[in-house]
């Protein structure tokens, strides 16, 4: 139970003297101002064990039963429709000239406004503009069996990407087409600014959490692979969404929070609170996607996966969407709301259960709001383009709410906030009940003990008088 015990540092000021006036023999049976809190009973393991320990179990049997097997059918078909599986190979821009768009016969796309006219607007010759000017990027192979070859691309001058010298790029290679037409540019290759930002962030966690820090970095790599390798290939083989995101959600759950926060009950109470918030997220988001006739299918991407594979429930992979998205701040409202109790109990070993759940909701109410704006403005950034739309197209706000695309988003924030919201008194109150149950008697024995002892020594007599009215006050 060492983990238990690093759960509160030492010299921690307590609110009265009592646990210095007894024997050193006695003072290790209880909290106390020289060393951590006393771990939890053993019988409130075992009803913590009896709950935890079944959960657990299913959790790794979902994990066998679903847990996907053989070949996807998108790699054993061929079938793709982001390209992402074409083959590519590196390559750098060498030089970037500026030529006349009419001499390499690019047309430029320069939107036009309205009442003028296109060519005027795109600068074409004979019409009174000037030259539209290209830019000619000479690409050359870095990587792969052509390694050296080179060839033109032309970038339009309203192009969104542009080219500079030196640039590095991703190729995409097409063995069959002609060979001038072989190699394209796929995309920039982000791979240095996106491993030093990477770098950074494992270096900010490290020097400010420290070990935990360490165990933060080693739970995100191991969602991340219980994302990649269970939760995506179990759902294109077929399996229901929302099964695969509740097992695989579960089995995040109990990794990241015990690796980063230990196998204490502490920890085990914020599971129970994460669980329960869980529930009701999966209970709401089913009873209002259908109620709202809610489809999933708003977007080009899920779309196109529904095109590839008829056989997945859309409907459900939002409804897993939503699960998943609340999980990880729903980890951080119960592990914060288990500590605060801890903490709480802590300084003041002789405040009743109500004064505890009272300091704690202050604490969590605060969470609350922080939180729940937190994720609202989340929803609003990733769906910020489709904001602007509706912006421009000057649509009344109950049709824009009321429309699939933004009733979805506007659902899935919802059905996350209530769960959110709800983990808090939920989380409180299970703290409340495992910390008080546990340790209140033993902090009043103890008192009494002391007073006893205080008496007994001549000296400590008027501290255990001043504990027992400081009982009966509390009282």
């Amino acid at each position: 139970m060492t983990a238990i015990q690093q759960d509160h540092p030492p010299e921690q000021p307590r609110p009265s003297d009592q646990a210095h006036d007894h024997g050193h023999g006695h003072s290790h049976g209880h909290s106390h101002s020289h060393g951590p809190a006393a771990p939890v009973s053993a019988r409130l393991r075992k009803i913590i064990a009896a709950v935890l320990i079944p959960f657990a179990v299913a959790v790794v049997a979902g994990l066998i039963v679903l847990w996907p097997g053989g070949t996807p059918d998108h790699k054993a078909s061929g079938r793709s429709g982001l390209g992402f599986d074409q083959q590519t190979v590196a390559g750098r821009v060498v030089k970037v000239e500026e030529v006349n768009c009419a001499d390499v016969n690019a047309q430029p796309q320069a939107p036009t406004e309205p009442g003028q006219d296109s060519a005027a607007q795109n600068g074409a010759p004979g019409q009174g503009g000037k030259k539209s000017v290209c830019e000619k990027a000479t690409i050359e192979v870095t990587s792969g069996k052509d390694k050296g070859r080179t060839f033109p691309e032309i970038v339009q001058p309203n192009a969104s990407r542009q080219f500079s010298a030196g640039q590095e790029l991703k190729l995409a290679y097409a063995p069959k087409a002609p060979k001038d037409l072989q190699y394209s540019v796929s995309d920039v290759d982000r791979s240095m600014p996106m491993a030093l930002l990477a770098g950074l962030f494992a270096l900010a966690v490290v020097v400010v959490g420290r070990l935990r820090g360490v165990f933060a970095l080693v739970a995100l790599a191991i969602s991340f692979g219980v994302l990649t390798l269970f939760i995506l290939p179990a759902i294109l083989q077929g399996s229901n969404p929302l099964v695969v995101a509740v097992v695989g959600g579960s089995a995040i759950m109990l990794l990241a929070l015990y690796m980063c926060h230990g196998l204490t009950a502490r920890t085990s109470v914020a599971v129970l609170g994460t669980l329960v918030s869980l529930l009701l997220i999966g209970v709401l988001g089913s009873l209002f996607i259908a109620w709202a006739s809610l489809t999933g299918n708003t977007d080009d991407q899920t779309g196109l996966v529904h095109g590839l594979y008829p056989n997945i429930e859309i409907r459900g992979l939002l409804l897993a969407g939503v699960i998943i998205g609340s999980l990880g701040v729903l980890d951080d409202v119960t592990v914060t709301q288990t500590s605060a109790v801890w903490e709480l109990r802590a300084a003041d070993p002789t405040a009743s259960r109500r004064r505890l759940y009272g300091a704690a909701m202050r604490i969590g109410r605060d969470h609350i709001a922080s939180v729940v704006n937190t994720l609202v403005l989340a929803y609003a950034g990733a769906s910020l383009p489709l904001l602007l739309l509706f912006s421009i197209a000057d649509t009344g706000v109950g049709t824009v709410a009321t429309s699939e695309i933004v009733a979805q988003e506007i659902v899935r924030t919802l059905v996350g906030s209530i769960g959110l919201v709800a983990s808090v008194p939920v989380t409180t109150a299970l703290a409340v009940l495992v910390v008080s149950a546990d340790r209140a008697p033993a902090a009043d024995g103890g008192a009494e003990r002391g007073a006893d002892a205080g008496g007994a020594q001549g000296a400590g007599t008027g501290r255990g008088g001043r504990g027992r009215r400081r009982r009966a006050k509390t009282r």
